[in-house]
Formats: C-alpha cells, sequence, structure tokens
C-alpha cells in the first residue's frame, strides 16, 4: 500500500449483544491494522468488555477509539442492563425498545465525528438511512452466516417456494418459533428488508468461501449485493492459558479426542429439564467433558441444585464443571478436545471449525438450527434429534456423542473438518485484505463526489 495513500475513518456500530460486539471488535483490529482510523460505537457497559478484551490480547499498532452510546434510562433498565449478556431475558424487548429510541444519541454522534464510513448492524437499518441523509456511504456486516440469511431471503423473495438446497430447513416447532418473533425492526415502511437494502454496494459478511461458497453466491443473487466475506475473526487470548491453568492442566491428563467441550454461548440458558436430559446422557457416555454452565445474571441457582442428584459425585473423576465463562478457544486448540456440544451460534461453529474439532449440534433458537444443519450437510457434525415439540433426551444425546467421539463416524469427521479448517486458514489473510480493499474503494468513490 502507497505510504501516502489516505486513512479513513469508520464508525463501526454493532448491536448490543455479545456475539455481535466481538466480531466487530475483531474486524475493527483488522482494519485499523489496515490504516483505518477505527470509532467503536456501543454503551458503556459494552465498551468496558472491550476494554478488558484489548488489554488482555497483543494489539500492537492498533488504535481504536471508544464512543460511548447512551440509551434512554428507566428504573427498570438500569445502564449495567444495557448489554444482551447482562440482561434478564424478560426485559430484552424493553432493551430492544431502548435501543431503537438511541437514535438521537448515535445521530449527534455521527454528526458530529463526521466519519469517512458507518459499518452497522442487523438491527439498526435506521443508523444506515441516517449515514445516508448525511452524505455517508453505509455497510451492513452481518455476523451470521450466509446459510440462514439466504434461507431467510428466499422465503422473503419467493413466498412459500421450497429453498433450493433441501439439507438447509426448518422443523417444525423452529418455524413456530421463529413465526412467534417480532422482525419489524428489519423491515422498512414498505415492508422490505432494509439491513441489506441500504448497504452500499456490498455486504461484508464473517464466513468463508470454504464453508459457505454456494450460500453465498446465492444470498448475493437474492439480495443484490456483492457479499465479502471476511474471514473467521477468532480472538486469540494470550492471557488466558495463564488464568485457567488449572483446566489446560485437567486437559492435559487426558487422551487425544477423549473430551468433549459444552457450552451454549454466553446468552443462552438451558431450562431445567434440558439441564437434566444432558447430565444424564453425560453419566451414560462414558466421555470426559468440560460443560460451562450458565445462569440469567441476578438468578440465584448452585450447581447442585441444577443438575440431578449424584450427579457431580458420579462424574468427578471424567467431568470438569465451570460456571459462567470458560476460554472457549484455548479449549477448542487442545488435543485432547474430540467433540463440542454446541448450540451453533455462526462464532461457535466457526471456531470449532478452525479448531479443527466435530460438532454434537444443540441448536436452541433463531439461526442456529440452520447453522446446525450446515455442518451435517459438509460432513462435520451430528444433530441432537429431539422430539416432536424439540424436547431434549437423553439417549438422543448419547447417540450424538457417541456418532462423534467414540465410534468409527468420528475419525472421518476430524478428517473433514481438519480440510475445511486448512480451508478456512488459508482463506483469512485474503479475506480480510479484500474487504479492507473494497472498504477504501467505497470511501475514495464516495469523497471524489463531494
Amino acid at each position: 500500500m502507497d505510504a501516502n495513500q489516505t486513512n479513513f475513518t469508520i464508525l463501526m456500530f454493532p448491536w448490543l449483544a455479545h456475539g455481535h460486539v466481538f466480531p466487530y471488535l475483531e474486524l475493527a483490529k483488522n482494519l485499523s491494522n489496515k490504516n483505518f482510523n477505527i470509532f467503536f460505537c456501543s454503551t458503556p457497559i459494552n465498551l468496558s468488555s472491550i476494554n478488558e478484551a484489548l488489554t488482555k490480547t497483543s494489539s500492537s499498532g492498533v488504535s481504536i477509539h471508544q464512543v460511548e452510546l447512551h440509551l434512554p434510562s428507566s428504573p427498570e433498565l438500569p445502564p449495567h442492563y444495557h448489554t444482551t449478556k447482562n440482561v434478564p431475558p424478560h426485559l430484552m424487548p424493553k432493551l430492544q425498545q431502548a435501543f431503537q429510541k438511541s437514535q438521537s444519541s448515535f445521530t449527534n454522534i455521527i454528526t458530529s465525528l463526521k466519519p469517512d464510513m458507518l459499518i452497522y448492524d442487523v438491527f439498526q437499518p435506521w443508523s444506515a438511512k441516517i449515514a445516508s441523509s448525511l452524505g455517508i456511504p453505509a455497510v451492513h456486516f452481518a455476523t451470521s452466516g450466509a446459510t440462514p440469511y439466504s434461507f431467510y431471503y428466499h422465503h422473503i423473495t419467493y413466498k412459500n417456494s421450497t429453498f433450493p438446497y433441501d439439507a438447509i430447513y426448518f422443523r417444525d416447532y423452529e418455524r413456530k418459533a421463529m413465526q412467534a418473533m417480532d422482525f419489524s425492526a428489519l423491515r422498512d415502511e414498505n415492508n422490505q428488508d432494509s439491513m441489506f437494502s441500504q448497504s452500499c454496494e456490498i455486504v461484508l459478511m464473517k464466513t468463508c468461501r470454504g464453508i459457505e461458497g454456494k450460500y453465498i453466491d446465492y444470498l448475493s443473487v437474492l439480495c443484490k449485493k456483492k457479499l465479502v466475506p471476511v474471514g473467521p475473526l477468532i480472538t486469540q487470548d494470550e492471557s488466558e492459558g495463564n488464568n485457567h491453568s488449572e483446566i489446560m492442566e485437567w486437559l492435559g491428563k487426558k487422551k487425544q479426542f477423549s473430551t468433549i467441550f459444552i457450552s451454549f454461548g454466553s446468552e443462552n440458558y438451558l431450562s431445567k429439564d434440558q439441564m437434566e436430559e444432558i447430565a444424564k446422557g453425560l453419566e451414560i457416555c462414558n466421555v470426559n467433558f468440560i460443560w460451562v454452565i450458565r445462569f440469567p445474571l441476578g438468578e440465584i441457582v448452585s450447581i447442585e441444585e441444577a443438575l440431578p442428584k449424584g450427579f457431580l459425585e458420579n462424574v468427578k473423576d471424567r467431568g470438569m464443571i465451570l460456571q459462567g465463562w470458560a476460554p472457549q478457544a484455548k479449549i477448542l486448540g487442545h488435543p485432547s478436545i474430540g467433540g463440542f456440544v454446541s448450540h451453533c451460534g455462526m462464532s461457535s461453529i466457526i471456531e470449532s471449525i478452525y479448531f479443527g474439532v466435530p460438532v454434537i449440534a444443540m441448536p436452541l433458537k433463531l439461526d442456529q438450527p440452520l447453522n446446525a444443519r450446515l455442518l451435517v450437510e459438509a460432513g462435520v457434525a451430528v444433530e441432537v434429534i429431539r422430539g416432536g415439540n424439540g424436547d431434549l433426551r437423553s439417549e438422543e444425546v448419547v447417540n450424538a456423542i457417541n456418532k462423534v467421539v467414540v465410534e468409527k463416524t468420528g475419525e472421518e469427521m476430524r478428517l473433514k473438518v481438519a480440510e475445511l479448517s486448512e480451508k478456512m486458514k488459508n482463506e483469512e489473510e485474503y479475506a480480510i485484505n479484500e474487504a479492507a480493499e473494497e472498504l477504501r474503494r467505497l470511501c475514495m468513490e464516495h469523497k471524489e463526489q463531494k
């Protein structure tokens, strides 16, 4: 790159979820290394998490300016609830409403900063309209993959017609759950999609062609935008090994591929019935495991209360229970790990592939079932089959774990996931370079038009 090349300023504006903020942060760090000036806009509680993350990682040369977004405050939604990571599930609609009402705060920010570009998230297409009114180009960065988006877009475009790739589908109980959700914030006044239509020429997406090539191409046709994958955006926390030596020592005593990691992300909570069925399954199948258990903030429940009586004693030699948080990337990268029991959020499935770990898919909501079926289609996952109402059953948990860790099918999956991992890593640098060049081109074109 020409040393005299213009440094453009980008304002990044993610939704308030941990699974959105951190992919945006990783993209911000990568773009900062490509000579973009980055301003990162979120609520103070999210920015404190970002500060913590930046101090833990080696981010030499990275300069990210943090900008506080202030939501309207109310007694039931104090500032420490201005992130989906902390907010109790029953207050989530209130957080959504407060976020939508932050438009005046955001308008003041973007008017004051006058960036060369806005990169915006799924729940705030209104921010792209505000940018456009100020002559600032806006680009959507999607943290979900191309598979669910193409599925969603197909059904908007062609109503009741069949999706052209039959490996990707919703079961009846999943379809009903989706139909019950309110997605009005994603539509404009003409009931058209607004998150993609507001994006200037391109859409950035956290994915890789090696995993989702045909779905990227199909989505590009449907939304009439160029889809630009930005790669896996894996967060590497160099401090994890020091802070979690007990976990690493425990894993170090286990045989290769003998252990499963169980985690459902930072914002998903299992019901008592679901936890009991998983626990029963773990008792039956003779594998080692690390299980991360989370409860909503403010819920005071002990691990002993949440799990079946006698479970902890029965599995004490081969199981480790962690409450709250675990160094996921560090654990997945350990040679003892042979499978990942996951809800199949996009960041989790990308990490699993990146570290060459097959998935035991246990999707819970939203795009997760479609991501799970993408992995099954690729031959790197087994989905836990549920009852007709979506109920979890211990025998199916055992069946899926055995296929991945114990039986010969697991060896085949490990070979396939190793191939995908190599493809992903080979794409990584090229993807970021292409994204940076596309953004630089758009900034330059808009600057010349002024």
